[in-house]
């Protein structure tokens, strides 16, 4: 993807403070300069014992530490926007992270998820951590990953 392809649209980093969600967050930032981006950080809960939470939804089963860490993470993500002299929205959901991120790439009319090859959550597989093969697999939109 080269500068000149590159529009004012609505991009969807996923984040969740690993370095290759950084390193997503630093590409989004640097490959798109004029568009509108957002930086999602998804609190893991298991889908199939809890409906999917967002928003002002945010309640039990999601702790108060869980938003407390899901708030000073996307913190570091602004911090890091305004240190390249971009705005950031950031938001919050809560449940399965590749469904969630899915999904609001889909209802929400981002043209692009940028997303890290591999999280917080473990060792990374051969090339892809299963959210972010899952999201490439299931995103109605363009998937950038970066390593």
């Amino acid at each position: 993807m080269t500068r000149e392809h590159v529009g004012d649209g609505r991009i969807l980093v996923a984040y969740d403070g690993s370095e290759p969600a950084t390193a997503a967050l630093e590409f989004a930032l640097e490959t798109f300069p004029d568009a509108a981006i957002t930086a999602l950080y998804v609190i893991p809960i298991a889908e199939t014992t809890v409906e999917p939470l967002e928003g002002p939804e945010l309640r039990l089963p999601v702790t108060e530490q869980a938003r407390e860490y899901a708030t000073d993470l996307l913190e570091e993500a602004t911090a890091l926007a305004a240190s390249a002299d971009r705005e950031l929205e950031t938001e919050v959901a809560a449940g399965k992270p590749e469904r969630r991120i899915v999904d609001r790439a889909a209802d929400e009319g981002y043209e692009t998820v940028v997303i890290g090859s591999h999280g917080r959550e473990g060792v990374s597989r051969v090339l892809l951590g299963s959210v972010a093969e899952s999201v490439v697999r299931r995103s109605p939109v363009p998937v950038a990953v970066v390593r």
